[in-house]
């Protein structure tokens, strides 16, 4: 019965637009949407001190530096990640992407996301991790690290070369496998839920990080934006087992013995 409303719900879609409106424009809407929706929530609780016990750093933005990161969002994902959205659809389209009936099986939409998850996190760990070099980080990955003390929407605050740079570890998953549209659509909702949370500043009782095991999640990569570019470390975008393997997460584990120790947060 779900999966019968799911289909009709999807045909009156595709038959209100052409796949080029539902691949490029819609796709760009829905991310808007999740986005600003998801992210909102912890930048509210940081201007109005909402939940203070569970924020991680004590330090908090100005109401006007966290306005200059949403104003230079909208201009960033007007002006990349939309024309990006756009000029990419006929590579997607030659890889294989439809959206036409009938949906594929819920364990192959499953498969892939899943593949996307673990795909994306290496890339993005050698990508991160190089973006920490020197001169990576002066001329391009430094914009990002501006908010030492981040909020859910300074995930995708970064210069325009990074978003490209990192962006492909988001895309080259679904390009090589050629999915359906709505597999693509839940990939991207779940990652952009995934960065917003780990950039939020803020670990709930209720955090995934708290349930699922190699989750990475706020308080890990948090570390990562409040030290020096040189000894941040936790580079990975989901989980944690790639710092955990090239020993990249060292100082955050001995800040946490130390913190545990002492008992409260560094």
């Amino acid at each position: 019965m779900a999966a019968s409303a799911l289909e009709s719900a999807w045909e009156g879609l595709t038959s209100s637009f052409t796949e080029f409106q539902l691949a490029t424009v819609v796709t760009f809407l829905l991310h808007e949407t999740v986005f600003f929706l998801s992210g909102l929530p912890s930048l509210l609780f940081e201007r109005f001190g909402l939940f203070a016990k569970y924020k991680i750093q004590k330090k908090s933005n100005t109401p006007s530096y966290q306005n200059r990161c949403v104003l230079r969002l909208i201009l960033y994902h007007v002006c990349v990640n939309l024309p990006v959205m756009v000029f990419s659809y006929p590579a997607f389209k030659f890889m294989g992407l439809r959206s036409s009936l009938p949906l594929p099986h819920w364990t192959v939409i499953v498969s892939q996301v899943l593949f996307y998850f673990v795909l994306e996190d290496f890339i993005f760990y050698w990508g991160h991790r190089a973006l920490h070099t020197k001169w990576l980080y002066k001329h391009v990955h430094s914009v990002h690290h501006e908010y030492a003390t981040p909020f859910g929407l300074t995930s995708e605050y970064a210069h325009p070369a990074e978003i490209l740079f990192l962006g492909f570890a988001t895309i080259v998953g679904p390009a090589l496998t050629g999915p359906h549209l709505f597999t693509l659509w839940l990939w991207m909702v779940l990652r952009v839920l995934e960065t917003v949370e780990a950039h939020s500043g803020y670990h709930f009782p209720w955090s995934p990080s708290n349930f699922l095991p190699l989750y990475g999640g706020s308080d890990f990569h948090d570390y990562h934006h409040r030290v020096l570019y040189t000894k941040s470390g936790n580079y990975s975008s989901t989980f944690i087992y790639m710092d955990w393997l090239f020993g990249t997460d060292k100082d955050y584990r001995n800040a946490k013995v130390i913190e545990v120790k002492d008992g409260k947060h560094l």
